[in-house]
């Protein structure tokens, strides 16, 4: 197989820091490493690749839609759309590599021994660094999920009613992903000693989902509508 990382040395190839290969394995070895003991991927990189395939899907719809006379009055419109789908596409999957990047400190920094005064200062200190570095990944899947809802409502909308579908199941696995995404933000911001700090993630991560889940049931549901 030449230089392609096999599920059982992936992590491996991870603990000598290559942080690559996750986005580009089979689908059956991400699947196997993600089910192993394996620190990463986690939910953070599968939330990740969710978000890629949710937005592939919409970008789908956009290739179904143009080169077709009943909808020559939006394909401008369906380009410029695909050329963001094509962009979110590729940082979401770069999202995965960087989420195993940014875990991997934080599972080093949890072991760090605690038993003297100076030690537990210490640990305390480099905790919060990794936190902070932990929580910034999730953040920007989120963001990138969220700009992937808007450009599904468009696809939606006006894409080509043969592929509507598509649109709908987008929009359920972006839901999906920034919601994911979510809880590895809380899950880091809750260990935080800066309150002030995490509580300003939180915020942002609460009126991400607020906005965006109901938008993305919202598609769901229209294009269920329209099926039904």
């Amino acid at each position: 197989m030449g230089d392609i990382v096999i599920c059982k040395t992936l992590y491996w190839k991870i603990k000598e820091d290559i942080y690559m290969g996750f986005s580009t394995v089979p689908c059956n070895e991400f699947v196997e490493v993600l089910a192993s003991k394996a620190p990463v991927p986690g939910g953070g990189g599968a939330s990740a690749l969710v978000g890629a395939i949710g937005t592939a899907l919409g970008n789908m719809v956009g290739s179904l839609t143009v080169g077709k006379k009943k909808y020559a009055d939006v394909e401008e419109e369906m380009y410029e759309l695909k050329a963001k789908c094509d962009k979110l596409q590729a940082e979401l999957l770069q999202l995965i590599e960087r989420d195993a990047e940014v875990f991997e400190p934080l599972s080093r920094a949890y072991g760090m021994p605690r038993t003297t005064e100076e030690e537990k200062a210490e640990k305390a200190r480099v905790m919060e660094i990794v936190l902070k570095d932990a929580c910034s990944v999730p953040m920007e899947i989120m963001e990138k999920c969220c700009e992937a809802i808007d450009l599904i409502k468009e696809f939606a909308a006006k894409g080509s009613t043969l592929a509507i579908s598509d649109a709908g199941v987008g929009a359920a696995f972006c839901k999906a992903a920034l919601q994911g995404a979510s809880l590895n933000v809380y899950i880091n911001t809750k260990s935080m000693a800066d309150k002030e700090y995490a509580a300003g993630l939180n915020e942002k991560a609460d009126a991400m989902l607020e906005k965006y889940v109901p938008m993305a049931e919202e598609i769901f549901q229209s294009v269920l509508g329209r099926l039904k």
